[in-house]
């Protein structure tokens, strides 16, 4: 940082420095008599001084910053500093100008000069102080922008977590029901649904012991695949499952229980009310217009007004929709469409990231 703004605050004095070398030609630049050594002595004589003493007002304001003080305070220790080194460029001015200045320059000259110069220093002191304060405002709010972002993502990841737990037993505890429910009518269909319920307590385990939330689009749907396995064995013929992947999305990532939430929420309600068998539509498309998956999960069933649906969902839903904001902000999408006697549809849009 130091030897950045070093370069910086040199570069900055080139244009000042060829400003008072043109500015000790006068009418050499129209005639064509430049004096390139008189101009860049006198150049030197005026800013020789100036350019390491205001270098000092960086770690000043670094001092005012860290200590905290008033802006009464503040302007008061600048005055104070402005007088100062003024004063103090100006006599080693003055020495360069007494040994190689033009020695057939008149008082009035010298006096003109020495008002002028003094001018110039503190409109050096005050733009070097105002540059100074306004790199270490911007390093300040560059900082606080990171800081802020550190946090929004270390909450973002905490809420992440806090809603996988919430889902965890949500879904043992329905599973388990629906196993309780066969042990009283089919105790050998009980066994499968077991077999197939420590699959999926597996894949629960596992995405949680790598720490990963991620997983492929076909690890989620084998995971449904069970699910869906152990619920015909209570549903029976009931249950007719109907399937349209996109094998060119199966291998592209989303967070793990994404969609088994959603199949969940259409057993729940457009099968176990009823006796009826019903149909459950699963798809999932590559959308190469938004970038993205496009996966829908939908049903046959009695449906419902859209707006209580939304307003009622259940705990799956409304946590599915809550981590898509999470992990996407406003790339990533949760949409209910349903409709008394129209069944239910739930539409997932979710951007392309490659396994």
């Amino acid at each position: 940082m130091r030897r950045r703004i070093w370069l910086l605050y040199l570069a900055a004095w080139l244009p000042v420095f060829l400003f008072y070398f043109l500015a000790t030609q006068g009418e050499g630049l129209f005639n064509g008599n430049i004096r390139v050594g008189q101009g860049l002595l006198s150049a030197a004589c005026c800013l020789g001084p100036a350019i390491p003493l205001l270098f000092l007002v960086w770690p000043l304001t670094g001092y005012l910053k860290r200590s905290n003080r008033s802006t009464a305070a503040s302007a008061a220790i600048h005055i104070g500093s402005a007088l100062f080194l003024t004063v103090l460029c100006m006599s080693l001015a003055a020495i360069f100008v007494f040994y190689y200045g033009n020695p057939e320059a008149s008082k009035s000259d010298v006096e003109q000069w020495l008002i002028w110069q003094s001018w110039g220093y503190l409109m050096m002191y005050a733009v070097s102080a105002g540059i100074f304060h306004a790199i270490r405002a911007i390093e300040t709010t560059r900082l606080q922008s990171i800081a802020i972002a550190q946090a929004e993502a270390l909450l973002a990841k905490s809420e992440l977590t806090a809603l996988r737990n919430k889902l965890n037993p949500h879904f043992l505890f329905n599973t388990l029901h629906s196993i309780i429910a066969l042990t009283r009518k089919e105790s050998s269909a009980a066994e499968a649904a077991l077999l197939k319920f420590s699959d999926m307590l597996r894949y629960i385990l596992d995405t949680e012991k790598s720490g990963d939330t991620m997983v492929t689009l076909d690890e989620e749907l084998k995971f449904v695949r069970d699910y869906l396995a152990l619920e015909a064995l209570r549903l029976g013929s009931r249950l007719h499952v109907e399937w349209d992947i996109d094998d060119a999305a199966r291998y592209h990532l989303l967070p793990a229980l994404t969609v088994q939430p959603l199949v969940e929420n259409s057993i729940k309600h457009a099968f176990n009310p009823h006796s009826r068998p019903g149909k459950l539509a699963i798809s999932a498309r590559i959308n190469t217009a938004s970038k993205g998956i496009d996966i829908t999960v939908s049903d046959d069933g009695p449906g419902c007004d859209e707006l209580a649906m939304k307003e009622s969902a259940g705990l799956g839903v409304k946590t599915v929709a809550r981590r898509l904001q999470l992990e996407y902000g406003r790339r990533g999408n949760l949409e209910i469409r349903t409709a008394p006697g129209a069944g239910c549809a739930i539409h997932l849009s979710i951007p392309l990231e490659a396994a």
